[in-house]
């Protein structure tokens, strides 16, 4: 039973939930309407009975005759029967003469009959007999005048009050039916119009393509639930749009980058197949290349592998406490040879101790050289220092390079992204080395700082922190 409510949809769950609840309420102050009428109806039989019983009390209290004049004084609540017995139970007065019981025998029939109906009407002080199909509450009562005691029997009908409940509850069985049927119909109107943005959240999905994802969700700005579901949603369809674009634009940039060092070693190949056999001279051109080029692609595919790694997950960090100076002195003297045109100078080399991954520092700080050596002209200076302060590490690169364009410094740290001028350059990187090394600083809480001015130079500075917090990179572009 419960598989097959499962798959009722969410509109008639709610439809059920709400139609249920609202007809329990119902029926809940139908009971209560009922048993309230029960309470107030019978009650008043009784007081009808004593106001009646202390009339006829004081009446012969007061020494007044006994006789058919005593049925004209008003002493009797309208509907209720007086029956007047001398001590030898021979009647003196009736005033409903066509009515003869015997309230033993008929007490017991009553409560034999419908013990729950009895169970209703019963009352603490008074008796309930059964004659006719007509309950009566009924008292007895002995009563002193002079030397002459008197048995008063009283008596009323509850046959109105009675039909007046049964037609009530036939009343209320109706209106509790059509109240079900408005709860169902209203249910469903409401069910439908709050699951409304639902079903809208429902059609969009189904709508949006891979090749088309600027599809998003009206909001209508009522602040619910809803409204969040709907917004989270398109935050979402956003996030999948930029990320999808970016995989294009990844793809795109990747095959461009590996198309050009293929096309030049397979034009170098057929080269050397055609004349580079016997010319000696092409055929060193032809090797060189091909090495040259073989070395660009090993290169760029590391790169996009440690980038792969680090989208998934998988690009792992191994700090330890590492002095830092001896580092940079290693990456001094490693620049020194491999640029031996340049100037690098070291200004500065604070001694330290951080909990660091040392390759990928080693790494994010080669990358920034690197790139300032590509970029510097040939018989330019480099300046390096460390330095620290209160909080941080702060390692600074600066150069007296080409500089980067204001508008470029915001996308450097893009992948594939590279400065126009640099793209005709025989030196042009990848575009790879900037989104490598702000992933290295991520992982180590810290921060980089560019600032460059196109003819003068570019300046970057690496703020590691003494004590690694969990923060992200920020970028700084002045």
């Amino acid at each position: 039973m419960w598989s097959k409510i499962n798959h009722v949809s969410i509109s008639m769950k709610l439809t059920f939930l709400y139609a249920s609840m609202l007809f329990c309420i119902l029926l809940f102050t139908s009971l209560l309407t009922v048993v309230a009428l029960y309470h107030v109806l019978y009650t008043q039989a009784v007081n009808d009975i004593n106001l009646s019983a202390n009339s006829l009390t004081r009446y012969l209290a007061a020494e007044k005759p006994v006789d058919q004049n005593m049925l004209k004084e008003n002493l009797l609540v309208p509907g209720v029967i007086m029956k007047l017995l001398d001590n030898h139970n021979n009647l003196i007065l009736d005033s409903a003469p066509y009515l003869a019981i015997n309230p033993e025998l008929q007490e017991t029939e009553a409560l034999q009959q419908n013990p729950l109906e009895v169970l209703l009407l019963r009352s603490d002080n008074l008796s309930i007999i059964h004659m006719d199909h007509t309950y009566y509450y009924y008292a007895t009562q002995s009563v002193q005048q002079g030397e002459h005691t008197y048995k008063l029997q009283l008596m009323k009908a509850l046959s109105e009050q009675t039909h007046f409940l049964q037609t009530l509850i036939k009343i209320l069985v109706v209106t509790n039916l059509i109240g079900l049927f408005i709860a169902l119909l209203s249910g469903i109107f409401i069910s439908r119009r709050i699951l409304r943005p639902l079903r809208t959240i429902t059609s969009t999905a189904k709508r949006i393509e891979i090749t088309d994802l600027g599809k998003r969700i009206h909001v209508s700005n009522s602040g619910d639930e809803l409204d969040e579901l709907a917004e989270t949603f398109n935050h979402m369809l956003t996030r999948l749009q930029i990320g999808f674009e970016q995989q294009r634009q990844f793809v795109s940039d990747a095959s461009h980058e590996l198309r050009t060092p293929i096309t030049v070693i397979s034009g170098y190949v057929n080269m050397l197949d055609r004349w580079g056999k016997q010319d000696q001279s092409a055929l060193e051109e032809g090797l060189g290349a091909i090495k040259s080029e073989a070395a660009n692609m090993d290169s760029m595919i590391e790169k996009l592998l440690f980038l792969a790694r680090a989208d998934q997950g998988k690009q792992f960090i191994n700090k330890a406490f590492l002095e830092l100076a001896p580092l940079i002195e290693v990456i001094i003297q490693e620049t020194n040879m491999i640029a031996p045109n340049h100037h690098i100078i070291l200004d500065q080399n604070d001694s330290a101790t951080i909990e660091v991954d040392g390759a990928a520092i080693k790494q994010m700080v080669r990358i920034f050289i690197e790139n300032s050596i590509k970029y510097t002209p040939l018989d330019g200076t480099i300046r390096i220092s460390s330095r620290q302060t209160s909080q941080n590490i702060e390692i600074t690169i600066q150069d007296t390079g080409i500089g980067i364009p204001k508008e470029d410094q915001p996308k450097v740290f893009d992948r594939f992204y590279r400065v126009d001028q640099s793209r005709s350059k025989s030196t042009g990187g990848t575009g790879l080395g900037l989104p490598i090394a702000r992933w290295i600083a991520e992982q180590h809480g810290s921060s980089i700082h560019l600032t460059s001015t196109p003819g003068e130079g570019t300046t970057v500075i690496l703020q590691i922190p003494n004590t690694i917090p969990a923060g992200k990179i920020t970028e700084t572009n002045d």
